[in-house]
């Protein structure tokens, strides 16, 4: 694929961002995207190999050599239906995706993968602006009812492949808009939501009811949805965060993380933030505690709402700068990252436990940590203790929760259907064999951050498109959809 010889000819070249001291300075995408003949070279970089590990280190799949040789050869059009052949929602992923793809890219054993990420963005891109995503209405109707309850990148994409095999399809959303975490989770200057917005014209287009503001299980009881459908999917996510139980936690200044993005995404929607609920950054001096992507998203966002400075702290250590590519390569490495809003200004520490908040008259101002060493014990296993007298503060105006989610929220709708838990709490489901993606409850199905636990878009658009494939095969006893 591309250019046999190509990977040899061309330097590896990826698309740009605004400088920091500019963007900072307002919540919208900052990404420089490269021009089409520079696309078309880096197409040309990838290297027709045997074995297409890349293919592997996708969670949908992606026929990613295809795609990089028509870039090469400037068959876009075509390039935009092999991409979607395989990923509905490539406008998502080709901005919020870490590109695990990349990881495994066979150039990456030198550190010079394909711009792979970069090219994906750019084909869809196009495509929209070509006219080439018109809706794909389904010609022959099943008569089948299916309820998707949960209205992220898990349901949208479960719902879209339903409705196009003819199935009459609702998607219910808690929330007044749709796109779960990438409609308030996401930062803005991550991805602006009209992209969402696009996506959600092309499948009302396509036959798909919206309800949004349906919190099933509190506003419509999930009882009854077993009398009006023929199958539900469950494809919400998980949402219950992890908390950090020690004194202090009752301080105002404490927030989890998403008590704090979602509202200043709503800002940028343009909805009113009543004052009294407002969560802003603005002249403080805020710590976020995790050192994940929602730590990162935490930052930026501080920053661009002006706050005095921002410390981000992670209880693990600090990773290698580089790793070793004999051990790891294909696979997804441990690794120290740098994220475009850790560039825009943080101090980070690793191997740091918060043991208490300290505050004066009910707000926060300060944090009690201790340094902790990491150590394996007889069987190998990784453990932390603490290092005595290595006790510090940190002044702190704002604390950020950032340390990812346990489970799903089980209350209401998940206790009130009666569904099995895995051993972490998650809807219990296979992925695999006749009963792949069923629950313990007949006809009622899960896929999504629901099922397998907090992951990322990616993976979340694979378990839709798979639970959707499983959803048609027990409504019709085959199925023609993808895996």
């Amino acid at each position: 694929m591309g250019k046999p010889t190509g990977f040899l000819e061309y330097p590896r070249k990826d698309r740009g961002y605004k400088p920091v001291e500019e963007r900072i300075k307002y919540f919208g995408e900052f990404i420089i995207p490269l021009d089409e003949q520079t696309l078309s070279t880096q197409g040309a970089r990838c290297m027709d190999c045997g074995i297409p590990f890349c293919h592997e280190g996708c969670p949908v799949n992606n026929l990613i050599p295809d795609w990089n040789d028509l870039v090469y050869k400037g068959k876009w059009e075509k390039a935009s239906k092999v991409l979607h052949s395989t990923n509905n929602f490539p406008d998502f992923t080709g901005r919020i995706c870490p590109a695990p793809c990349q990881e495994s890219c066979t150039l990456n054993l030198i550190d010079d993968p394909v711009t792979i990420k970069t090219i994906e963005c750019a084909i869809v891109d196009k495509a929209w602006d070509n006219g080439w995503l018109e809706p794909k209405i389904a010609e022959n109707k099943t008569g089948k009812k299916v309820a998707v309850i949960g209205g992220g990148p898990a349901g949208m994409a479960c719902a879209q492949q339903l409705v196009r095999v003819g199935h009459n399809v609702t998607l219910f959303e808690k929330n007044d808009r749709f796109g779960g975490l990438l409609r308030y989770g996401i930062p803005d200057f991550k991805m602006e939501k009209h992209h969402i917005d696009k996506r959600m014209k092309q499948m009302e287009a396509e036959g798909i009811h919206f309800k949004p503001n349906t919190h099933v299980g509190v506003d419509i009881s999930a009882q009854n949805l077993f009398g009006e459908f023929d199958a539900i999917a469950l494809t919400g996510g998980s949402e219950q965060p992890r908390d950090l139980p020690v004194p202090g936690r009752d301080l105002e200044g404490v927030y989890f993380a998403m008590e704090f993005l979602p509202q200043q995404n709503r800002r940028v929607a343009g909805d009113k933030i009543p004052e009294n609920e407002s969560i802003m950054a603005t002249g403080k001096k805020v710590v976020v505690i995790g050192g994940g992507d929602t730590g990162s998203d935490c930052i930026g966002t501080s920053i661009r709402q002006g706050c005095e400075s921002v410390t981000q702290i992670e209880i693990l250590p600090k990773p290698p700068e580089k790793e070793d590519k004999l051990l790891t390569w294909p696979e997804w490495p441990n690794k120290l990252r740098t994220s475009t809003s850790q560039e825009e200004g943080v101090t980070r520490e690793w191997s740091v436990a918060t043991k208490a908040f300290i505050g004066e008259n009910g707000k926060l101002k300060k944090l009690h940590c201790i340094r902790l060493e990491w150590n394996k014990d007889d069987q190998g296993r990784w453990q932390m203790s603490e290092i005595e007298g290595s006790d510090f503060e940190i002044e702190a105006d704002m604390a950020l929760l950032a340390m990812g989610f346990v489970h799903p929220i089980q209350e209401g709708l998940l206790n009130d259907l009666g569904v099995e838990y895995d051993p972490r709490g998650n809807v219990k489901g296979d992925t695999e064999g006749e009963t792949a993606y069923q629950t313990s409850i007949k006809k009622v199905f899960a896929a999504g951050d629901m099922r397998r636990g907090q992951s990322l878009v990616v993976w979340a658009i694979r378990e839709g498109r798979q639970c959707a494939r499983a959803v048609d095969e027990f409504l019709m006893g085959a199925s023609e959809l993808p895996r």
